[in-house]
This record gives structure tokens, sequence and C-alpha cells, in this order.
């Protein structure tokens, strides 16, 4: 590998035609922010559609809920057609509501049926917890005990996973799996075609967890034939602290009645009609429970727009540009300080953030942020840096990298204690 100087980054910063984006975000000065892919930055956009449905609220009262640009009625449906496109899913097949966790029970609750033969859940012992836990509580709720129903796949490095040991648990007893797109830790991206086609042939339905993927990596959620799948919309979706989730049903599960019904489960036209008989949403709609968070969506709407303005494509290209210029950066300059990247380096298994382990990791995300440079600390050892594709240019990878290589150098990191806070 030659020599990476800094001249290199303002020439593929030149180069660079998602560049124009970053004049649309809050980007604070004096900071680097490498964090978008546990909450995304505020665009001037999404600002304007707060401020927008605000008005809204305030000029039209209650026939908000019909009336105004965005009438609040349909908000979760339209906003579902948006997301639609960059997840590679059809119209009616997404619906913006509830938070991932909340949307993964009302997906297990309805798909996961166990039987005489098939009764179990097929996971990863990487996952976000909250996963597990949603399992775990799923198999409670059936009488069955997790630690005979729920199989939770090894991990042979304890970084990434293996997919043949991913296929090898698929037995003839397994009722469902549930698998991440990109691994929150790791950034390790499965093969979610190639998975959801052995499991379909092995008669197992599937879900995907998109929290680390949607807005970042291009999907292609129906073609593949994923039967569900979820995700956040504050990461890489920039729709801001704890936005309304999204989740995708494919088309061929319509019209089946959802695990937890509730009030916005209901068909459009005949919610008001009070019955206490449901009439489904003939699409994604059906798996909503309540009334929709109306200001918490308020964002989206311009977050969505710049993510289609912008083009899965061309995000994901310069995504990938940023992560190997990261990574060949940090063989360059940091091989010598203990750091090992345990993300994957091809690019059709990579996501969107680099993962560096290092014993001190704690220590230096603090002298990283005292620096002005934003990181992200995953227990126990790992620092994720995650640049951008519409915030972060090659320059604030360079310099990132610079100061984390004078931190190395001066011991900086000795000065912070090695205990996280409360929230990492």
């Amino acid at each position: 590998m030659a020599n990476i100087e800094k001249t290199h980054a303002f020439l593929l910063d030149q180069e660079d035609e998602l560049a124009y984006f970053w004049q649309e975000f809050y980007v604070q000065p004096g900071t680097i922010y490498l964090d978008g892919n546990s909450l995304g930055l505020l665009s001037k956009c999404a600002e304007q559609s707060v401020y927008d449905l605000l008005n809204s609220w305030k000029e039209l009262g209650i026939d908000g809920w019909t009336e105004g640009t965005n009438p609040w009625f349909t908000l979760s449906e339209q906003l579902g057609k948006q997301v639609a496109m960059l997840v590679g899913a059809r119209e009616g097949e997404v619906v913006v509501t509830g938070s991932t966790t909340v949307n993964l029970h009302q997906l297990i609750s309805t798909f996961y049926r166990p039987n005489a033969q098939k009764t179990k859940i097929v996971a990863d012992e990487l996952n976000f917890p909250s996963d597990i836990y949603a399992l775990k509580s799923q198999l409670y709720l059936n009488g069955l005990d997790p630690q005979d129903h729920l199989i939770q796949v090894k991990s042979d490095n304890g970084v990434t996973l293996q997919e043949d040991a991913i296929i090898e648990a698929m037995t003839d007893e397994v009722a469902l799996v549930l698998l991440p797109t990109v691994l929150y830790r790791s950034g390790q991206l499965l093969n979610i075609k190639k998975i959801t086609q052995v499991a379909h042939e092995r008669g197992i339905v599937i879900g995907w967890d998109a929290c680390h993927s949607a807005g970042s990596v291009p999907h292609q959620f129906h073609e593949d034939g994923v039967d569900f799948a979820f995700w956040c919309n504050y990461k890489y979706l920039n729709g801001g602290p704890g936005s309304v989730a999204s989740l995708f049903v494919h088309e061929r599960h319509h019209g089946i009645i959802p695990g937890l019904a509730g009030w916005f489960s209901s068909e459009k036209s005949k919610q008001f009609d009070m019955s206490h008989d449901l009439t489904p949403a003939p699409d994604a709609g059906a798996f909503q429970i309540g009334t929709p968070h109306i200001l918490s969506l308020a964002p989206l709407l311009g977050s969505f727009a710049i993510l289609k303005e912008a083009g899965m494509e061309r995000i994901r290209k310069k995504s990938l540009c940023l992560t190997r210029f990261l990574m060949d950066l940090v063989e360059q300059e940091l091989s010598q300080y203990g750091f090992r990247i345990i993300n994957p380096m091809n690019d059709e298994e990579r996501g969107g953030h680099v993962a560096l382990e290092h014993p001190e990791a704690i220590r230096i995300c603090k002298a990283l942020k005292a620096d002005g440079i934003v990181p992200d600390y995953r227990a126990p050892n790992v620092v994720r840096l995650a640049p951008v594709a519409l915030y972060t240019s090659f320059e604030d990878v360079w310099q990132a990298v610079q100061s984390l290589k004078k931190i190395m150098i001066d011991k900086k990191y000795q000065q912070f204690e090695g205990e996280r806070g409360v929230v990492a």
C-alpha cells in the first residue's frame, strides 16, 4: 500500500458527488462526528419538517388528522412508502411505527407459531441485547424455556459470525430465525439473500434486524424474499433521538391478523366504525398498534427526502470508500499502537462503520471526545468509528486518525478513567 498523504483526502473530497449534502446538516464547528451509527445528526430539512408539522397542529387543531400537507392519520403509511424505496420494498410493505423492540415483539408474536415439531428460534450470540430479551420474553409467553428453545449461534472468534454455522443451526426443530443484517459491534454484513433462501428451503420463517444497515447499506428485502424486518430510524436515517421506527412485512403475508392488534392495526376506512371485530389493514399497516407519535414522525419527512435525493447506491459507494480510507490510514498510522481492525475488510461483508479493538478502548474514546472527535465505545474493548456519507469528509477521516495517533504518542488517554458512563 502506497503511503497516504493528506493531499489524497483533499482530492477525494473534490471528487465527492455527495459533498454538497454536508451543508444540510448541523455539524458543530471544531467537531468531527463519527457516531452516526448510534445517532445521526440533525439536518436543516428535518428541522423544517418539525416546524411545519407543529404549525399544522397550531393552525388546524384536530383537523390536522385529515387535512394539511401531511395529514397525520396516514402519516405512518406515507413515510413507509418513502423508506420502502431505501430498503428494496414494494409499496405497502413498510410502515413507520413504534420502536424497534416493540416492533420486534409484534413481529415475533405474529410469525412465531410453535407446533409439535417446530418450537425453536435461531438467533446469535453477538446480537444486540434487546433482541435477545424480546425473543426470550416471547418464548416465556408461549410456555417455553429459552434454555431449551433459543439457539444462539456461536462465533468462532467472538467478533463475526460464520454463515455455515448459521445454516447448520437451521434444523427441523426450528420455527423462526432472527438475525442482524449488520452486527452492531464488528460491522459484519451478513449475506441476507443466501441465508433467507436456505431458511425458506427448510420451511423456516426468517426476519432481520436492520438497525445497523438501514440508510447505509442498500437492501432488497422484497426481492430477497425476507419474511419480515425492522429497524430504527435514528442512526443512518437521521430521524432524531428516539425516532419512530420502521417495520417491513413481505406482501405474501399481508392480510393475516397481527399478533398484537390495536387501534391502528385497522383498515383505514373501517377504523372509526368502532367495531369490536378488527378488520386488519391489507398491508404492513396492520402491524401498527397504537396511535402514531406524530411529533416524533415529523423529522423523518425531511430526513427521508434527503436520503432519497442522495440515493442508496451513491451513499453505499461513498460509505465503502470512507471506511476503506479509514482502515488504510489505521494500518499506516496506528499499527504500532495495539489497534486491531475487527470488522470485515471485504466490501461485500462490511457495513458502515469501522471497529477497532484495543485494551484501552474506553479511555481512548474519552480522549478522542476531548479532542473534538466523537467516537462510539462498545464493551469491552471496541472503538467504533462511523464516517457517514452525507456529512463526513475524507479530510475529517484523515484528521481523526491523526488526532488518534497523537493521543497514543502522548499517552493522553491515561488522563482518563477506565470506567464507562451509564450511557456509553
